[in-house]
């Protein structure tokens, strides 16, 4: 009996690094920070109480591998804004959240968070954290209670256990960042010695004339 071969869709990998980090590899590091997210609570108003709340003994979200309170930004995965986000505290929530190292994901924690809440409609206040930083799991409520917290962190969780980095960082139809793009705004470093940059020979000035 004759069968026909059925043709079976490739697996998708880690893009440029797939030779070295095949599909396996891509489950146990995804595995690895669903289960390790240091969570940089920024708690601006009532809703940070909830916080608190969750991460006690009662709720214990560290159960779920969930640490709470990280020294600071550069220790972080998880950043969890809790509270009114007003206009003058923007610039500092954008400006923590790009201190955290990548891969990074942020959590909503309430409708002041989410859209303003019953503020929205302030002069002052910030119509929602995604205007400033991409959001990865919205908590509604006002406030939400501990519980939902809980729920969201699975949300998350379930959406690292399937993301695919490649595709994350990826820029329009799956084409990867460019290198010199990750490298924008960075120092540049001094010269290595011996090369062409720091050789004075290799530019046509004689040491000796230094100075002069």
């Amino acid at each position: 009996m004759d069968v026909t071969p059925v043709d079976l869709p490739e697996p998708r990998r880690l893009g440029v690094l797939s030779r070295l980090a095949p599909e396996p590899m891509k489950v146990v590091l995804n595995w690895g920070r669903r289960y390790s997210l240091w969570v940089f609570n920024f708690g601006l108003a009532c809703c940070a109480i909830e916080f608190i709340a969750a991460s006690m003994a009662r709720h214990d979200f560290i159960r779920l591998g969930v640490i709470p309170f990280a020294p600071g930004p550069r220790q972080a995965d998880l950043m969890i804004v809790s509270g009114t986000v007003t206009d003058k505290m923007a610039p500092a929530v954008k400006r923590l959240y790009e201190q955290m190292p990548e891969p990074k994901y942020v959590i909503s924690f309430g409708a002041c968070s989410n859209c303003g809440g019953p503020y929205w409609d302030s002069y002052s206040v910030t119509k929602g954290v995604d205007q400033i930083i991409p959001v990865d799991v919205y908590v509604p409520g006002c406030p939400p209670r501990p519980e939902a917290l809980l729920q969201g962190i699975l949300k998350l969780q379930e959406k690292i256990a399937a993301e695919s980095l490649s595709e994350r960082y990826s820029t329009g139809g799956g084409t990867p960042t460019p290198v010199a793009a990750l490298k924008s705004g960075l120092v540049t470093p001094p010269p290595t010695p011996g090369t062409a940059a720091s050789d004075p020979s290799a530019s046509g000035t004689d040491s000796g004339e230094t100075g002069r």
